[in-house]
Formats: C-alpha cells, structure tokens, sequence
C-alpha cells in the first residue's frame, strides 16, 4: 500500500500544494485522477468559493455554497462533494498513474466523500497522496492503519515519494 500525506500551515496552502505537485507530476508525464482544489478569493468580507477541479483536466466543480452574510458552520455542498467523487471514480476506472485527494475532511472521517475512492485506488496499487488538516489528522491515521507516510509540505520531498513510489506509465 502506497499513501502518503501532507499538512501545510497557512489557510489554503496545501491547495496550493497539491496543485504544484499535480502539475509536476503531469510534466513527467503521469496519468492522474482525484482532485485539487482551487479556491476564489471573494474578498475581505466573504469567505472563498471552494472548487475542485477534477484531474486531469477537469471539470471545476464548485464545492461550497453561500450561506449568507454572517452565517456560520460548514459550507460544503454535500452533493457537490458527491458529484466530484463520482467524476473521479470515473477517471480511476480508466486507470492511472497517482491519486491525488485534495483533503481527507470531515465526510470522509465519517466514512463518506473520497474515502472509498482512496480505499479503490490502493486496492489496484496506485500510489495515493491526500490532503490532511490537523483536525482530521487522527481519523486519517485509522483509516490509512498508520502506514501512511507523513511528507513534509516541499515539492522536493513529495517528489521523492513520488521516485519511490509510482509506476513509470506505460509506453
């Protein structure tokens, strides 16, 4: 089993993260599937419009729905997530090189969103790396039995994974 994960600090930087990592890994010519997300910034008064975007090449699917001004507690559209998991199950039944999961959160904690997609893609020997926050951080450690390899949050050092890690694509 191959997965390994990453916790940035800062709001919104392992986004960012994932997002360098996918592109590197597109110019070494790897086939992918999963997400990266891709926030909107909407301005100091508003938070950001969460996107994912559906590797390798789309579709952006908007993740988070407007609540209204002042209110509080969880923005994810839960159907939303659900289409996303969909299209990426897709893409992994067409078969890949790396699985990249933009976040292990709150509904996969519960047994929901990507975990059953993650579960599929080490079932067939992809190398799976997934997003993690401090919060979920324990949750993840149960589902991935503790075999998860903790990476630190540098392009350099999740390439090295990846060199370790992926099978070369075919040719």
């Amino acid at each position: 089993m191959r997965i390994a994960y990453v916790m940035a600090e800062g709001r919104g930087e392992t986004d960012l993260l994932l997002l360098d990592v996918a592109r590197a890994a597109q110019a070494r010519g790897l086939r992918l599937c999963g997400t990266v997300q891709v926030n909107t910034n909407c301005g100091d008064d508003r938070p950001c419009d969460m996107d994912v975007k559906i590797l390798p090449d789309g579709p952006v699917i908007r993740i988070s729905q407007s609540l209204g001004p002042g209110a509080r507690g969880c923005r994810l559209d839960p159907s939303a997530l659900e289409l996303a998991v969909a299209a990426a199950e897709a893409q992994l039944s067409e078969g890949c090189d790396l699985v990249i999961v933009n976040k292990f959160g709150k509904h996969e904690a519960e047994g929901r969103g990507f975990r059953n997609f993650i579960a599929e893609a080490l079932a067939r020997d992809v190398p799976v790396l997934v997003g993690v926050n401090a919060l979920n951080a324990p949750r993840f450690a149960e589902f991935s039995g503790g075999v998860a390899i903790a990476l630190t949050p540098e392009l350099a050092d999740i390439e090295g994974w990846l060199d370790g890690s992926f099978r070369a694509p075919g040719p």
